[in-house]
């Protein structure tokens, strides 16, 4: 116990991070970092790391953290989005990935957007097969979702919708892609929503009240519901009271009382990282913080082990004082009403994209990032 102390003491003086996280610079050498996914690749047991970067796909092996080439140069434009869940039951992911990231083009679909699918090799070091699927304009975020029909699907959600300009027009067309028998052959696509502008990133929520549990998507026009039965998908997505500000990033949790926790970053690219605290009465708004420049990263997760969500936001721009980064905010009443921030890396990442998973496997979350102006790549460790 006494050398446990110690070592973790020599941590917190001498090595970069905060008292609560200790970093690892996995590659200091990518070029935009666009997203991230973890899970396990290669079939021994602990999550990797899953990387869209600028022309490649990537992976990197968990221990010795090596770096594999999935795919090289998929489409024309930038690679933009990945998507990887065990959804077979093998113990290895299954990899989804979006590309031609063209978001100007919104009328010319062979200019603008993709969707693959990624076919494993047997040796997973090796280049990934893609499988061409339908894909709309703009193509911008991905997830492995599983229905209430117990059918696991691909949800695709662009930025725009066709021919959209400056936010306006046709709505997004956020399209769920089941997970056929034969990958190779068709996929059955059905429509979940066409009403939307602007969106920009979505959470599929699984806890909690399950009256609440459904895919949150960001726009817009604030965070919007859509129910995860898929014989609703004509239903348009649905109003979450007082959650109207247009918004770029959402990620939800619960506190130990029950209420429900949803945090964004407001607006797209924006300066105010929000809670909103939900109960069956009213829906309440807090403000954590209005000083930050393109956020662009979120996640709700428990850090400190005392059953309350805390929130990591992350953002690209140097802020009102010259600084990128990315912060936790820690509620200290129990309740959501009093926050208190603390800088995770201070300046060493302009975060493009950031994802939370036990990665060492000793019960505790860790933090992924990427950035986009600092071209790195690191995992935060929680001490």
């Amino acid at each position: 116990m006494l050398l446990y102390i110690l070592v973790k003491l020599f941590l917190q003086i001498f090595c970069t991070g905060t008292a609560s996280f200790q970093e690892q610079v996995i590659d200091n050498n990518i070029s935009i970092g666009y997203g991230i996914a973890l899970g396990d690749v290669d079939g021994d047991g602990k999550p990797d790391i899953l990387l869209a970067d600028k022309k490649q796909f990537v992976w990197y092996r968990n221990g010795d953290w090596k770096r594999f080439v999935m795919v090289d140069n998929l489409t024309g434009h930038d690679n933009v989005c990945i998507a990887a869940a065990d959804i077979t039951g093998d113990g290895m992911v299954e990899v989804a990935v979006g590309a031609q990231w063209n978001p100007g083009e919104t009328s010319d679909a062979a200019q603008s957007g993709s969707v693959h699918y990624l076919v494993r090799p047997n040796d997973p070091t090796q280049l990934w097969q893609p499988v061409e699927l339908h894909h709309e304009t703009t193509i911008h975020r991905m997830k492995w979702v599983k229905f209430s029909d117990g059918k696991y699907y691909l949800v695709v959600v662009p930025l725009h919708g066709k021919d959209n300009k400056d936010g306006a027009g046709q709505g997004v067309k956020i399209l769920a892609y089941q997970f056929p028998g034969d990958v190779r052959g068709s996929w059955k696509i059905t429509a979940l929503d066409t009403t939307l502008h602007l969106t920009h990133n979505f959470e599929n929520v699984i806890a909690g009240d399950t009256r609440q549990n459904g895919l949150y998507v960001a726009s817009k026009e604030g965070i919007k519901f859509i129910h995860r039965d898929i014989s609703r998908a004509t239903v348009a997505a649905k109003d979450i009271p007082g959650t109207g500000n247009s918004a770029g990033e959402v990620r939800a949790g619960y506190f130990a009382s029950g209420k429900q926790l949803i945090a964004t970053i407001e607006p797209m690219h924006g300066t105010a990282v929000v809670a909103y605290l939900r109960d069956d009465k009213a829906t309440q708004r807090v403000v954590l913080d209005d000083k930050v420049k393109e956020g662009h990263a979120l996640a709700v997760a428990d850090f400190s082990g005392d059953g309350q969500p805390e929130i990591v936001a992350g953002w690209r721009s140097p802020d009102v004082n010259g600084e990128v980064g990315i912060k936790l905010y820690t509620c200290r009443d129990g309740e959501g009403k009093a926050w208190y921030p603390e800088w995770i890396d201070r300046n060493g990442m302009a975060c493009e994209d950031l994802q939370v998973m036990d990665m060492n496997g000793d019960g505790k979350p860790d933090i992924v990032a990427s950035g986009r102006a600092t071209k790195n790549l690191k995992i935060y460790w929680k001490l």
